[in-house]
């Protein structure tokens, strides 16, 4: 369901304006049913990524469209249909943010990236991205890049609680990001040096913003007062995507040669309550070791068809 702009309205569009704003920020605050309702689309998300995970073969290469299809027949079966179009970045693909042509093919040795939502059957959608190694072991440079966007993420949740400035959450996972660039040698200035407003040098390899609201829209609230979202603090109900991540492009003579053709993000789907956090998609592992035993656990399960 896309947001609605206005932009076919007659009559008083500036009334309908303020109605399209006045929805938005009505829809910033979830209650209970919105939640649950989110919730199962996460539940239904997490599925999908055990199927695909379980139809991920080790030591050849199979197609992102037929792991695109894997996911979508547990969308349609467990929900509405897949919230967005699914992304499923083999190897260099995995730098492009919003790749969702899937005519590449896996590669042992190389990354799967996925970010894949099941829409639920009242339209509430998910959000979840996903890294694995294809062959089942992280190498250990793929490894410091993923545990430096898995630092990053774990950072931006981790200052998550109402009164929180929503910026805030971005610029305390673009920090950690910036050190782990320095650590690895590429920024040309001091980490304070990059995170000045004047230079955010660092956004070269990071791209995009760290979260988004998240409801019966992919991206929702997006016609909200700048003031009350972008600009605006956190509050308890809030339900928000948290997703960081690093990306070298296969053709970027600044970084070394092994690191070219990398991209990793991490993405969760975050409640905000009274004391904090809560990730709603903790039901699937981040923690680099971790997504390795869960991979090797779904592979070791076998195929399986929704029901």
């Amino acid at each position: 369901m896309r947001p609605y702009d206005g932009a076919r309205t007659e009559g008083q569009p500036a009334r309908d304006r303020e109605l399209v704003i006045a929805i938005s920020e009505l829809k910033l605050v979830k209650d209970e049913w919105e939640i649950a309702q989110l919730q199962d689309a996460v539940d239904a998300t997490v599925r999908g990524f055990e199927d695909v995970a379980r139809a991920l073969p080790a030591d050849r290469a199979v197609s992102e469209r037929l792991l695109e299809g894997i996911f979508a027949l547990r969308a349609r079966h467990d929900g509405n249909d897949v919230g967005y179009g699914s992304i499923i970045g083999a190897g260099e693909h995995a730098t492009i943010l919003h790749w969702v042509h899937n005519h590449g093919a896996t590669r042992p040795g190389e990354l799967l990236l996925m970010d894949m939502g099941v829409e639920g059957r009242n339209l509430y959608t998910a959000d979840v991205t996903r890294v694995l190694p294809v062959n089942g072991r992280f190498t250990p440079l793929q490894r410091q890049v993923y545990d430096a966007v898995y630092a990053a993420q774990q950072a931006g949740i981790d200052i998550i609680k109402p009164g929180v400035a929503f910026k805030d959450v971005h610029l305390t996972s673009m920090r950690v990001l910036a050190e782990a660039l320095s650590d690895l040698g590429l920024l040309p200035v001091s980490v304070d040096e990059a995170m000045d407003p004047a230079s955010t040098v660092y956004r070269r390899w990071t791209l995009h913003g760290t979260s988004h609201m998240l409801g019966i829209d992919v991206h929702d609230c997006s016609n909200a007062r700048k003031e009350m979202y972008r600009d605006g603090a956190l509050g308890e109900g809030y339900v928000l995507t948290v997703e960081p991540g690093l990306y070298f492009q296969p053709e970027d003579e600044l970084v070394p040669e092994e690191l070219r053709g990398i991209g990793i993000r991490i993405e969760d789907d975050v409640l905000v309550t009274a004391t904090g956090a809560v990730n709603l998609s903790a039901g699937l592992p981040r923690r680099s070791d971790e997504v390795e035993t869960w991979l090797a656990a779904q592979r070791e399960a076998g195929p399986r068809l929704p029901g």
